[in-house]
């Protein structure tokens, strides 16, 4: 009979060994190198932990050759300054970087008004300041970048009508601490971006209080219908930190909100809203304003805007005006109203082979969606008894999530008469832009504070139309 054979870790050939250990997590790396001197050596492979740079930490072979050490001493160099998030970093720096690589060439202004991480210590002590504990995600985000500079056009997007333009800055964190708010019907809520021109803010929830949950990221929205000041309405924009950014980030490198003037966009384009006519192809791509809308009264502001380009390979004798529109309005009620206008914005383009026009106009609504469709009337410029009509793709218009204040749902808020705000179902506007309100503004007279790290910004409502909120903004050094 055969002898038999002990068998040992040290019997085995490596390679197999080394293949089992590749799928372990670095926790459990380190665990198996306490239990052998075989598994030590083994668990310390350098092309184990090149992996796991890579995983976690996003590390390449420069940034090896940079430090000039192994990837378990470069493993261990970033755990112990970042590993207090190594569960959302991989994901952050990603989205940063994808973000930083899309805009270099398109919008270098943004780039270079990024402001280099914060400290750990420094997150530490804006949290002593406020008295609430920062979620791991936003914290592992302004460890990558501490925000911007506060410049226009803001990284988080723009918003322009004849008569209106917002812009967000994403908020550094001594800046955002400023603004920190304790009042009742935000308390412990973080702003998160700000838009000079209107004042509006994206909060985030550091505690789940009032109808919150924790880590979520809203606009607010006071109750125009309440008597209590503190009745404030939320559309949501995300339930964490990392899912709001991350798409926000992907929307844009992806082309999904265009890059117009060097500013980024938020337009959505469903890619099913497009329709062509003969050699005429109408597009439609949509953004909710949240700063011209609220929940009580329900007044919801959607802009869109449309391209309309003649195909370049279309005959000059096929050249075209635009004479009127007709569109199809149908909310959620299934309410049908229709219009019929001359031109669009004040304007009849001329279509030629190759040429595009675009425009941007808007409608409000009292419902949370509604549908848009019709058709453009165009005329030949060789033959303007030839007339005809050019499709405009159906396109929805959907409110984003929002949550009633705990105060209405309460029953403590009074309302007022709906009556008295003279709501309409909905309303084109290619003709002009009237009857807009904002419904997150001060006061007139009312000051806006936003403090930082060795300076205050200081606004003060001059005066407010229906539609625009004029600030005197001043910068005062500390």
């Amino acid at each position: 009979m055969a002898a038999s054979m002990e068998l040992s870790l040290n019997n085995l050939p490596s390679d197999p060994l080394l293949l089992m250990l590749s799928f372990l997590d670095f926790r459990d790396l380190i665990s198996c190198s306490f239990v052998s001197r075989r598994l030590n050596e083994l668990s310390s492979h350098n092309p184990l932990w090149k992996g796991l740079c890579l995983k976690h930490w996003l590390l390449t072979e420069s940034d090896k050759i940079q430090k000039a050490q192994t990837w378990k001493e470069l493993f261990r160099e970033f755990y112990t300054d970042l590993g207090h998030y190594i569960d959302h970093y991989g994901t952050l720096k990603r989205a940063w970087d994808d973000l930083k690589r899309y805009l270099d060439q398109r919008c270098p202004r943004m780039i270079a008004s990024l402001k280099e991480g914060a400290k750990e210590e420094e997150l530490d002590s804006i949290e002593a300041q406020i008295g609430c504990k920062l979620s791991n995600d936003y914290r592992c985000s302004y460890r990558i970048h501490n925000g911007q500079k506060l410049v226009v056009p803001g990284l988080m997007g723009s918003m322009a009508l004849s008569n209106h333009y917002r812009s967000e800055d994403l908020l550094d964190i001594e800046t955002a601490a400023g603004g920190f708010q304790q009042r009742k019907g935000m308390r412990q809520c973080l702003p998160l971006t700000f838009c000079f021109h209107t004042g509006l803010s994206q909060y985030m929830a550091l505690e789940g209080t009032e109808g919150r949950s924790h880590s979520e990221i809203f606009y607010h929205c006071p109750d125009q219908m309440a008597q209590d000041p503190s009745a404030i309405d939320m559309f949501i924009t995300g339930s964490s930190f990392t899912e709001w950014f991350t798409s926000y980030v992907r929307n844009v490198v992806t082309g999904e909100y265009p890059i117009i003037r060097d500013q980024i966009f938020r337009y959505v384009h469903d890619k099913q809203c497009v329709a062509t006519t003969g050699d005429i192809t109408v597009s439609v791509s949509t953004s909710f304003l949240p700063e011209l809308s609220s929940v009580h009264p329900p007044h919801f502001f959607f802009t869109y805007r449309i391209r309309i380009e003649m195909a370049k390979d279309a005959l000059p004798e096929n050249a075209c005006q635009l004479d009127s529109r007709y569109w199809k309005i149908t909310n959620a009620n299934g309410n049908v109203e229709e219009v019929r206008g001359p031109g669009v914005v004040g304007e009849f383009p001329v279509m030629t082979p190759g040429k595009v026009h675009e425009y941007a106009s808007c409608t409000t609504f009292s419902t949370t969606s509604e549908y848009m469709e019709g058709h453009y009337t165009f005329h030949r410029l060789k033959n303007k008894e030839e007339i005809f009509n050019v499709c405009i793709p159906r396109f929805h218009m959907v409110c984003p999530p929002f949550r009633e204040s705990t105060v209405r749902s309460q029953g403590s808020a009074r309302d007022v008469s709906s009556a008295s705000f003279n709501e309409e179902n909905s309303s084109d506007t290619d003709d002009h832009n009237e009857g807009h309100h904002l419904t997150t503004l001060p006061s007139s007279g009312e000051f806006l504070i936003l403090k930082g790290k060795g300076h205050s910004y200081n606004f003060r409502v001059r005066s407010i139309t229906a539609h625009f909120v004029f600030v005197v903004v001043r910068a005062s050094r500390k």
